[in-house]
């Protein structure tokens, strides 16, 4: 299916409990292509197994004796870097912790499975495996580039005849949790515009990755809510398996139509929705991520006047979402991670005089 997948994509798998590391290992085996060459009971073993058989992906689970997954990623990502897929549970301790994991560069993050009784536990298992497959390739690197080393030759904003920005809309995926911290961290708490974020993450994780935001940056940071008028400085995140939009009323619109391109919630739905209520005044942000999702809603804020911005590919830890959108022309700018808080404050600025 994919050229650059290996094969067979060796796997280290590391959680404490047996019945659940033995059910998380039969569902990787029963993929022919997919070999798990380690089992680690904690977060030390994961690292020891990580450093000795160099597989092509390991998954975390978060909650483990002597190291957890945290820890453990942390020592991954610094000492041997390596594709980290966080397999975690419902609770809130555990969200807020693969948050954490995912800022310190895991890729993603996906719920446990229950088991073979459950109704929907063989395409739950599917995902689970194309998810391991498409973050195996992904080339990850030790660390986040350092804040403020790109910062100085970043091209000043334009000064250019548009409506002033009345809502900040961004779009991401692989890697976006970790980049929305380190962009909302650099905004003021009184940052004069609403920020709506779609981010693609496993069902059940939305309100988590909310209060995590909510917890490490000045913004407020919500899962949004059908009806609820949009305030400067706040932080509007899709509801799980929700698409995310607003009204020319400046109202938040949540909808269960159908999935844009396979997405629900959709870049593309949320980027549409800005151009239609606000046209030139809208900034559409696409940060990294995979796939293509949000180009086409790109184009028509484009169309309607609105500014696009997109990460860069050297800050992005998959460069598919805004690579699509800087290739077909769209993007007013392209800015490396570190500088995206600054020229969003910029933009945002009451105007001199």
């Amino acid at each position: 299916m994919n050229a650059n997948l290996p094969n067979p994509l060796r796997v280290v798998v590391a959680e404490d409990s047996p019945t659940a590391r033995r059910l998380l290992v039969e569902i990787i085996r029963a993929d022919p292509g997919m070999q798990v060459v380690g089992e680690a009971r904690d977060g030390l073993e994961a690292v020891e197994l990580t450093q000795r058989l160099r597989p092509h992906l390991v998954t975390m689970d978060i909650q483990m004796p002597n190291m957890d997954g945290l820890q453990a990623t942390q020592r991954i990502m610094t000492e041997v870097p390596t594709p980290v897929v966080v397999v975690s549970t419902l609770v809130e301790r555990d969200i807020q912790t693969s948050m954490a994991a995912l800022r310190a560069g895991a890729l993603a993050v996906l719920q446990k499975l229950v088991g073979p009784e459950s109704p929907d536990f063989e395409r739950e298992s599917r995902h689970l495996r194309d998810t391991l497959k498409a973050m195996a390739v992904v080339k990850v690197v030790r660390q986040w580039p350092q804040r403020g080393r790109v910062s100085t030759s970043l091209p000043p904003v334009t000064p250019v005849s548009r409506t002033r920005p009345s809502v900040l809309a961004i779009a991401a995926s692989t890697g976006g949790p970790a980049a929305l911290h380190r962009i909302l961290s650099g905004l003021p708490e009184n940052y004069p515009l609403p920020i709506l974020v779609v981010q693609h993450i496993a069902l059940g994780f939305a309100e988590g990755m909310a209060q995590w935001l909510d917890s490490v940056t000045p913004l407020e940071v919500k899962v949004a809510s059908e009806g609820e008028l949009l305030k400067p400085g706040t932080v509007y995140i899709a509801p799980d398996d929700r698409h995310l939009g607003v009204t020319s009323e400046g109202r938040v619109q949540v909808s269960n139509a159908a999935p844009v391109g396979g997405f629900r919630p959709s870049g593309t739905w949320l980027f549409r929705s800005v151009a239609r209520a606000y046209g030139s005044s809208g900034i559409a942000l696409i940060l990294t991520g995979m796939g293509q999702d949000g180009l086409e809603g790109v184009r028509e804020l484009r169309q309607a006047g609105g500014r696009v911005l997109a990460q860069d590919e050297a800050t992005s830890v998959v460069y598919g979402m805004p690579g699509v959108v800087v290739g077909a022309g769209l993007a007013d700018a392209v800015l490396p991670l570190d500088g995206i808080a600054a020229h969003v404050r910029e933009l945002a600025a009451p105007a001199a005089g």
